[in-house]
């Protein structure tokens, strides 16, 4: 049945092509108010932070413009984003509320309380789970489970699972009269310095890279993505966070391709799934070991800090870190190789490096980097939890000729990538024998259950 108004309320699918969310309140409703509430009680929370701000942004213009394009422009509020959405759904005459669903426990309680909120003004909340994720978390599970612990059985089903259609973008959006506020600045959201080479946020960028991506690079996907240098991958994962790009699009159009580097992506795609799908049924997992291994992880001060400034005397691990500083992004082999040093080599706290990677990634989201840094550290779904990647063998297979060592690493450009014990790059803060000893024992201690404390 068709209403009046309807609210379509933005989270994190901040776009207008395939968006399950708006194309439903389009469908529905005569006039729809197209919502984004600056949520003052998810600042609390540290997650906003200048690099994300500064992307969330660019990408609520971009979407304004985009509404404003078909008639409409999207509605901002300032406050707590239950109250905000009640206030502008009685406001408006709203009768149902489209959502689309989350799986973290910030997004969970966000939609449990709007719903009891709505209900009692007798008002309706509809979640759209399959706006987020290409394949719903929840959607597939083994017998007698709520969720997959292992990816490759998951994968195995992920691929048969019959994803929905690609939506079209709504030709026109009637928005009924609605006070708004202004569009939010980056140094309103998060004051403070943002990455230099940070990206530009927005809708537009994101179908800019995708036609970019899909007409060559993604072909040669599956043989050059680990080579550090070549820049290989497709650095949409800041727009798939945002919601600029929708995951079910980039799957349909990467299948069309149906070539080595297409399915080698598409299986990316699924692991960004498969974490949404842990965390749905394992939300604690954002802090807590998913499988625990009663680490007694070190408390090293210098250490972590010389990781984080890119420091540590290994130039692959350092040229990641740099990297990571810089443009609020890394490839994937860059992050796992910086989270093994932290976690297998130091033997710090994985939450210690999830926690620096949240204060810089622009795509950094809860699902993805929380659960990838229990994989790298061994306490998540990895099938080979002891597992460490050497950065001396990383480099030589990865950045064999030293490009990447030297894009970002200035005082290396002239030494062949070799370090000068003379010169202003460090020595090794680390042995990488005895640090792996020490993990391999701690490890070992651990599982027999004894309580030493790990050498330092």
């Amino acid at each position: 049945m068709r209403v009046s108004v309807a609210l379509a309320l933005f989270t994190a699918d901040l776009r207008v092509h395939d968006n399950p969310v708006l194309w439903a309140a389009v469908r529905d409703a005569e006039r729809v108010v197209p919502l984004f509430v600056v949520d003052t009680g998810i600042r609390r929370t540290g997650f906003v932070v200048p690099n994300r701000a500064a992307f969330l942004a660019d990408s609520l213009a971009d979407l304004d413009a985009a509404l404003r394009a078909r008639g409409g422009r999207l509605v901002v509020r300032v406050g707590d984003v239950i109250e905000e959405t009640c206030r502008v759904a009685a406001r408006t005459g709203a009768a149902v509320v489209h959502i689309a669903g989350g799986v973290s426990c910030y997004a969970t309680r966000r939609e449990n309380r709007l719903r009891a909120e709505l209900s009692g003004d007798g008002r309706e909340l509809r979640v759209h789970d399959a706006s987020i994720t290409a394949v719903p978390p929840g959607a597939l599970t083994p017998a007698d489970k709520d969720h997959f612990a292992v990816f490759t059985p998951y994968f195995r089903r992920w691929e048969t699972f019959p994803v929905r259609r690609v939506l079209p973008a709504p030709d026109a959006v009637r928005v009924p009269d609605v006070r708004s506020a202004d569009l939010p600045r980056a140094q309103s959201l998060a004051p403070g310095p943002t990455s230099p080479g940070l990206p530009v946020g927005g809708e537009s960028e994101a179908r800019r890279i995708l036609r970019s991506w899909l007409a060559g690079p993604l072909a040669a996907y599956e043989e050059r993505h680990d080579d550090l240098a070549a820049d290989a991958t497709s650095r949409l994962s800041p727009y798939l966070h945002f919601g600029c790009l929708s995951p079910t699009e980039l799957l349909h159009r990467a299948r069309a391709q149906d070539s080595p580097g297409a399915h080698a992506f598409v299986r990316q795609l699924a692991w960004r799934d498969f974490h949404h799908q842990v965390l749905a049924a394992r939300p604690d997992a954002a802090d807590h070991d998913y499988r625990p291994r009663h680490d007694r992880w070190r408390h090293a001060t210098k250490d972590i800090k010389a990781w984080q400034e890119g420091r540590t005397g290994y130039p692959v691990v350092d040229a990641a870190m740099r990297q990571l500083r810089h443009e609020g992004w890394m490839p994937g082999r860059a992050r796992l190789l910086a989270a093994s040093f932290l976690t297998k080599t130091l033997y710090v706290d994985w939450r210690v490096g999830a926690r620096h990677f949240l204060d810089l990634l622009v795509d950094g989201d809860i699902a993805n980097n929380q659960l990838n840094w229990q994989w790298v550290a061994g306490t998540g779904t990895d099938t080979r939890p002891n597992r460490v990647l050497n950065p001396l063998a990383q480099a030589r297979r990865f950045d064999p000729h030293g490009e990447y060592v030297r894009r970002w690493l200035p005082e290396l450009r002239h030494r062949n990538a070799a370090p000068d014990p003379a010169g202003p790059y460090p020595a090794p803060i680390v042995d990488l024998a005895s640090a792996t000893a020490r993990f391999t024992s701690a490890r070992r201690t651990a599982a027999s259950g004894t309580r030493r404390p790990p050498r330092r």
